[in-house]
């Protein structure tokens, strides 16, 4: 997507690289756990982000990030959010920590589904139902 396939007041986002936290750069195999930041990077992930912050503006997605998400510890999730990215030294590459899908040139996600068609979408979609 090029910078002029946006709106000219949101030009400035066209270099949006927008990545999930939990499952792609923290390693989430608890879950929810205890709300904390618990995980490891996974494989590859933080020389990724330094990379991407080269010529993209990194943002970081997270329902962590949810303003009525509980405080853990007396902190909010992006701070505990911020807090996993200064341990492990990419913090200065992100550029924002938000729960609010940003918009961007592309969304990585380990939770998302490549829309082609309705058809295909519905039949995907079938294998969760209960």
């Amino acid at each position: 997507m090029e910078a002029h396939d946006f709106p000219p007041e949101f030009a400035n986002e066209s270099k949006n690289l927008a990545i999930d936290f939990d499952g792609v750069i923290h390693d989430a195999h608890l879950g929810f756990h205890d709300g904390t930041c618990y995980g490891l990077p996974l494989p590859g992930a933080l020389e990724a982000v330094k990379q991407l912050s080269q010529n993209f503006r990194i943002v970081i997605f997270t329902a962590k990030a949810k303003p009525n998400r509980p405080l853990v510890g007396g902190k909010t999730g992006t701070q505990l959010v911020e807090e996993w990215l200064l341990k492990y030294d990419i913090l200065q590459f992100v550029d924002e920590v938000t729960s609010e899908k940003p918009r961007a040139i592309l969304y990585v996600d380990d939770n998302a589904y490549r829309f082609q068609e309705w058809s295909a979408t519905l039949t995907f979609i079938e294998r969760f139902k209960k």
